[in-house]
C-alpha cells in the first residue's frame, strides 16, 4: 500500500471531514493527527522527521492510502516527491474563518498543553509537535497576523510547486462533486461528512481549558 492522496492543507480547514469523505470513497485508511494520537508506534517516525533525519516515507505511511491534516501536512513538499503519483488535495477556508477556528482549538491547545492532564503518549506527541512543525511554521501561533501570514504562505507555496493537473484546491463546503470529479469516482448518494466543530475537538482532550 502506498499513498494515493496527499493533503497539504493546515489543520482546521476541514481535514477531519475530508478524512471521513476519503475513507467513504475507498481511499482509506486516511492518516490524520488522530492516527498519531491513537497509535503510539507512530511517534518514533515523527520524532525522526522532527529531527530532520532521513526516513523511509513508505514506512511512515505504511497501511495508509491517503493523508490529510498535520503532521503529514507539514511535510507535503517531501511526500509529494516520495509519492510522485499521488494526487494532492489542498483544503482551504477563508482566512478569517480559519484563524477563528485555529485560535480557539489548536493554538489554544498548544498554549495550555503543559497545564493539562494528558495521557503520557498524548503529552509526548504534542510536545514533539510544538517543538517541531508549530515552531517552524508559525513565527507566533498566538498572533493573528503572524498565523494568517503562515497560512497564506503555505496556500501560495502549494499553488506554486504542485502542477495544476495534480492539485485540487478544495473547500469542504463545496461537497462531493469537486472531490469526486478530481478522484474520478462516483458521487455518493449521501450527505458530505461534517465533523470537528470546536466542542468535538476538545472532547479528544477531556475538556477545553479556561
Amino acid at each position: 500500500m502506498t499513498l494515493k492522496i496527499i493533503g497539504s492543507g493546515f489543520g482546521r480547514t476541514g481535514t477531519m471531514s475530508t478524512k471521513l469523505a476519503l475513507e467513504q470513497l475507498g481511499f482509506g485508511p486516511c492518516h490524520h493527527m488522530l492516527e498519531v494520537m491513537q497509535n503510539p508506534a507512530q511517534l518514533a517516525h515523527w520524532s525522526a522527521i522532527a529531527a530532520h533525519r532521513p526516513v523511509d516515507w513508505e514506512s511512515v505511511f505504511a497501511g495508509y492510502t491517503s493523508q490529510v491534516d498535520w503532521p503529514g501536512a507539514a511535510v507535503w513538499q517531501q511526500t509529494t516527491k516520495a509519492f510522485p503519483d499521488a494526487k494532492v488535495i489542498h483544503t482551504e477556508r477563508p482566512e478569517r474563518d480559519w484563524w477563528f477556528s485555529f485560535n480557539s482549538t489548536i493554538s489554544k491547545f498548544f498554549t495550555h498543553q503543559h497545564s493539562m492532564d494528558l495521557p503520557p503518549h498524548i503529552r509526548d506527541t504534542f510536545q514533539l509537535m510544538s517543538g517541531w512543525f508549530l515552531k517552524e511554521t508559525f513565527e507566533d501561533h498566538t498572533d493573528r497576523d503572524c498565523a494568517i501570514a503562515a497560512y497564506r504562505a503555505n496556500n501560495q507555496a502549494v499553488r506554486d510547486l504542485i502542477p495544476a493537473d495534480r492539485l485540487l484546491i478544495f473547500h469542504v463546503a463545496d461537497g462531493w462533486e469537486p472531490l469526486c470529479d478530481f478522484l474520478d469516482v462516483p458521487v455518493p448518494d449521501t450527505s458530505y461528512p461534517r465533523s470537528n466543530p470546536r466542542d468535538e475537538f476538545w472532547a479528544h482532550f477531556g475538556r477545553e481549558p479556561s
